[in-house]
């Protein structure tokens, strides 16, 4: 294989077979149970990387459970992690924290072409009765568990819609072959052509457990402030640089 052959080629790893393939990634039929949770201003001032701030009058977190039985290339996984509440110059949107899943190729391409802070581990959501269950193992140990009352009542749909439509942060680093950072940047990303097909609200509770490998509980749950159910077919969009830690 010539170098021209190589550049024309090169996607991502491996060369000859890529973990993932090209997009765009079209998900169809995409659940989400997020809780909204008060937790506490100092630890968020811990994790939150400038130039995003956080309200530290009123310190959230968005833990969230998606069920994906359909996506482009990716196929049929589970997905959970937290999302924080921030702003970038004046534009209200979320900071990805941590997530965590059970499927290889969308942890390699989140990883490497956005900067999603995906790791290996086993959520589930499913409907038990008359609850909706969310559920993350890291190993043979429990980290989280929601439960919500199943479709209690409609949400807000354009509230819901406009939540959907805000823009999304990711903290993006990869190493050099010396160790040290050679991509460290903030990242920008939005969901683009969504249908939402339904969400609902109702209550909820959520607990954390501390887990050195999957540590969720480091931002603990106080109260919780409100629940979301949405099913919603959408396509993620690829994202742009808005910050170089390195420049």
């Amino acid at each position: 294989m010539t170098e021209d052959e190589v550049r024309r080629t090169a996607f991502a790893m491996p060369l000859t077979s890529p973990a993932y393939p090209k997009g765009p990634y079209r998900f169809i039929n995409r659940e989400f149970l997020i809780i909204t949770y008060r937790t506490d201003a100092e630890r968020l001032r811990a994790v939150v990387p400038e130039p995003l701030a956080f309200d530290a009058a009123n310190p959230l977190v968005k833990y969230e459970f998606i069920r994906m039985p359909d996506s482009t290339g990716f196929g049929d996984y589970t997905e959970t992690g937290q999302v924080i509440p921030v702003t970038h110059e004046g534009r209200a949107g979320g900071y990805t924290h941590a997530m965590f899943l059970n499927d290889h190729p969308p942890i390699a391409g989140g990883r490497e072409l956005w900067g999603f802070p995906k790791k290996l581990a086993q959520p589930t959501l499913h409907k038990r009765i008359d609850t909706l269950v969310g559920t993350l193992d890291y190993g043979p140990v429990r980290v989280a568990t929601a439960t919500m009352g199943y479709k209690h009542h409609a949400a807000d749909h354009d509230a819901v819609a406009a939540s959907l439509a805000a823009p999304n942060w990711l903290l993006k680093i990869i190493p050099h072959v010396d160790g040290t950072p050679r991509i460290c940047e903030l990242v920008e990303y939005y969901l683009e052509d969504v249908t939402l097909k339904g969400a609902w609200t109702g209550p909820a509770a959520l607990e954390l457990f501390p887990h050195a490998l999957a540590p969720v509980a480091e931002l603990p749950v106080r109260s919780v402030v409100s629940a979301v159910h949405l099913v919603a077919d959408l396509t993620l969009g690829l994202g742009k640089v808005v910050h170089d830690y390195l420049a």
